[in-house]
Order: C-alpha cells, then sequence, then structure tokens
C-alpha cells in the first residue's frame, strides 16, 4: 500500500483515508490499484528475464472480484482459480479462458464440467479419484482436458503449521517420496480425454526465503525426469507460489525478482543435468500481489481498560472481515488513520464486534491514544481478508473501494440485512 501521512491524516494511494471511511462508512476495504499493478509487472518481468517462457498466475483465492480479474487480464496475467465461483467471476469479468488454471484439491462434477465447457485451459488434479472423474467428464463431451499433477515435494518452509503444503502429512497433491505420484502419473497417462501436460507444487505460503523454492525446484525435475524415463513428457512447471511480504516490522521479504532469478538459475542447472528442455514455467503469487495494496478501515466504538491486565480497543468489524487472528494469530501493523502523525504511546488489544471471545483482530499491539469515533487503520490486508469474510452474527459484508492517483471507486457494494437474508426461505 502506498500510504503517507498528510496533515496528521494517513493517506492510501493519494487518498485521505478519514474521508474515505466517511464517504464509504466502515469496516471498509481499501485497496490501492498502482500498488497491485506494479506487483504484476514486478513478477512479469522477473519471469521474462530471468527464465523467459512462463505465465505468472494470480492466485484469485487472495482477493477474487470481478475489477481485480480485469486488472489481472489487463497486466497480461494468468489466473490461478480454486472454485468454480472463482472461475465464473473471471468468466464474466472477461478474463480469457485459456490463462486460467483451475487448481483445488476436491473439484466437484459441475465444476470440472463447467470449467471444461468454458475452455479453461489446464485443470490441476489432486487425487486419483478426481482424474477418473476429469476423464469421465472430458469423454462425455467429446474433448480432451490438459491436466497437472499437483505433488508434495515433501519440502518443508519455515512457516505458520496451518499453512505448510508441501509436505507429506498434507491433504494437498500426490507424494512423491511414496511412490503415490508415479503411480498417479502412470495411470493418468492411459486415461481418455485427458493430456498429461505438466506438474505442479506448492510448498507454503508468507515464506521468506529462497532455498525451499530452489529444494522444491530441484525435487520437481528430478521427478519430470523419472516420468520422461517411462516415456510420459511434460510441458510444464507450477512451482506455485507463497512469497512472503510484510506485515509488521519483524517480516523481511525478498524482492520477487531475486527468488526468480535463483530459482531461474536452479531450473537450468536441473536440466543441464538430467538432459531435459526447459519447461513452461508457471508460479501462482497471491497474497504478494494483493496484500501489500490493501488497508482496513475501521470505526473506534468504544474503549475498556481493565487495570492491570490490558485495554481493549473495541471497532465495528473484526472477524467477520478478518479471520486470520483467529485463525493463525496472524500480526498486523495498526494506526489511527486520523491521528497518523502521533506517537503510539500504548499497548492494546483491538476486539471485534460479534459474539465472540476469540474475536480479535489483534493483540499487545502499538496505537495511539484511541477513543471512539477514531479510524483505526490496519494495513497490509489485501489478501485473505474479503476472500475469508463471513457473516457469522448476520453481519453484512463490508464494501471494497479502488483508490488510484487519489480518486476512488467501488468495486464491490456494501451488503445490506437483505443481502444477507436473501436466500431464505
Amino acid at each position: 500500500m502506498s500510504i503517507e501521512t498528510i496533515n496528521g491524516h494517513l493517506y492510501a494511494g493519494g487518498a485521505d483515508c478519514t474521508e474515505l471511511a466517511k464517504e464509504y462508512g466502515t469496516p471498509l476495504y481499501v485497496m490501492d490499484e498502482d500498488v497491485i499493478r506494479q506487483a504484476c509487472r514486478e513478477f512479469r518481468t522477473s519471469m521474462e528475464e530471468c527464465y523467459g517462457r512462463g505465465m505468472v498466475c494470480y492466485a484469485t483465492k487472495a482477493f477474487c472480484c470481478k475489477e481485480m480479474c480485469r486488472i489481472m487480464a489487463e497486466e497480461g496475467m494468468g489466473i490461478d482459480a480454486v472454485s468454480g465461483g472463482e472461475i465464473y467471476t473471471a468468466l464474466s469479468a472477461g478474463f480469457p479462458a485459456e490463462r486460467i488454471v483451475f487448481t483445488s484439491n476436491n473439484k466437484k462434477d459441475e465444476e470440472i464440467a463447467y470449467a471444461i465447457d468454458n475452455g479453461v485451459g489446464r485443470i490441476t488434479c489432486d487425487n486419483i479419484e478426481e482424474l477418473y472423474r476429469i476423464s469421465d467428464i472430458a469423454c462425455e463431451k467429446g474433448k480432451k482436458v490438459r491436466v497437472v499433477l499437483r505433488l508434495k515435494p515433501g519440502v518443508e518452509a519455515h512457516t505458520f503449521e496451518a499453512v505448510m503444503t508441501g509436505k507429506i502429512d498434507s491433504k494437498f497433491g500426490f507424494a512423491i517420496e511414496t511412490g503415490e505420484a508415479m503411480k498417479a502419473a502412470e495411470e493418468v497417462a492411459k486415461l481418455p480425454g485427458i493430456d498429461l501436460v505438466g506438474v505442479h507444487c506448492h510448498i507454503g505460503s508468507q515464506i521468506h526465503e529462497i532455498a525451499p523454492f530452489e529444494k522444491a525446484a530441484e525435487v520437481m525435475f528430478d521427478f519430470i525426469a523419472a516420468l520422461r524415463d517411462k516415456g510420459i513428457k511434460i510441458s510444464d512447471l507450477s512451482l506455485g507460489g507463497g512469497f512472503g511480504i510484510k506485515y509488521t516490522d519483524a517480516d523481511k521479504p525478498i524482492p520477487y525478482g531475486d527468488y526468480m532469478k535463483r530459482v531461474s538459475a536452479k531450473a537450468r542447472e536441473c536440466c543441464d543435468r538430467l538432459g531435459l528442455d526447459m519447461p513452461f514455467m508457471m508460479i501462482e503469487p497471491g497474497r504478494s500481489v494483493a496484500a501489500p495494496a490493501g488497508v482496513t478501515l475501521y470505526t473506534v466504538g468504544s474503549r475498556k481498560t481493565i487495570p492491570g491486565i490490558r485495554t481493549y480497543i473495541g471497532v465495528d468489524g473484526g472477524m467477520c472481515d478478518n479471520p486470520r487472528y483467529a485463525l493463525y494469530k496472524s500480526e498486523y501493523t495498526a494506526l489511527l488513520a486520523n491521528k497518523a502523525d502521533e506517537p503510539k504511546d500504548e499497548i492494546v488489544t483491538i476486539a471485534g464486534r460479534t459474539c465472540e471471545s476469540g474475536d480479535l483482530i489483534g493483540e499487545g499491539m502499538a496505537l495511539q491514544h484511541a477513543e471512539a469515533g477514531d479510524i483505526l487503520a490496519v494495513l497490509a490486508t489485501g489478501a485473505y481478508n474479503y476472500s475469508m469474510a463471513s457473516h457469522y452474527n448476520r453481519v453484512p459484508n463490508a464494501a471494497v473501494v479502488m483508490v488510484k492517483d487519489g480518486r476512488s471507486r467501488t468495486v464491490v457494494r456494501r451488503e445490506t440485512f437483505e443481502d444477507v437474508a436473501r436466500n431464505d426461505v
């Protein structure tokens, strides 16, 4: 997020956050369009300059709406979608179907059929039963589907346990070291209606190291060579995403280009060693595109001090619009948008509005002295906030506005009580 302080107020993307709160209400998700586009360009440039032939696929699970898909199309990105709903959103925004990769761990038959009917470019398969279902549906429709196998390379990145996805004990993908992945590849090579074009892995999220990505690449290339030796040719390799971003001063994100530079060097080294052609490379940044572009605004409603224990600052949002602290104890940086130039002189717990004791946005957070009516800004909330929002306590979902050059526009309307009850009968 491009933020600055002007006359004591926090500005994002050139817009006064205090004024945005007045105009649109709170809670409010604010997304900086220039930050989103710059991240896309940095990823694409690093792919082109360091590796060459490939596609950067934005992982829409991080933040998905029609406007985000339009931006991805304009920036020449691919999309990594994990549900029929994400595919629908992308297609309804005019996103090219051939640049969509459908990746999820338990697809419904109707989602598979929808993806095939609409010409989605690749379907990433997670389990053997799904392979058979893709084959059956493709044959029923008289089509051939480009399939990528999701593999577990057995690489553990240093990240939070719940978002480590590349180790053997994971619900995602086929394990390489147990022989499961080879068995699946040999089986899919026999199935009608399927063209096995690639392999995929994703080792975790919020990773601040490059070595795990290099190790994963090495394991995947060794597997591609093993497939070749069995007569199975692989043209595509996806190394997933998981690139870390800065939530607090303790986070030290690595420049995007450094990832691609070292992984590309590892890819060339592996191909030379194994006698392989360089595959078409895909990566899937999600958080690293969306999270830094976002800030969430709240209105402070109460202040409750328990002497000798803590001070609670109550806001008009919480786990309904950001469940990540409740789920993962994820840390954020916060400040008061209308007192942005004042010192953070107290340590507080930011409490949400739902009837749940665990509804917190953070504990032990440094903040300016907060009073009712102040506007609280929580930074780096562009990913996994709106997309994980819920209607717990029947709270309507917040609006999303995009800011650019000081101007703002609504890209997702604020829900009403009527919206929350719309499907009741």
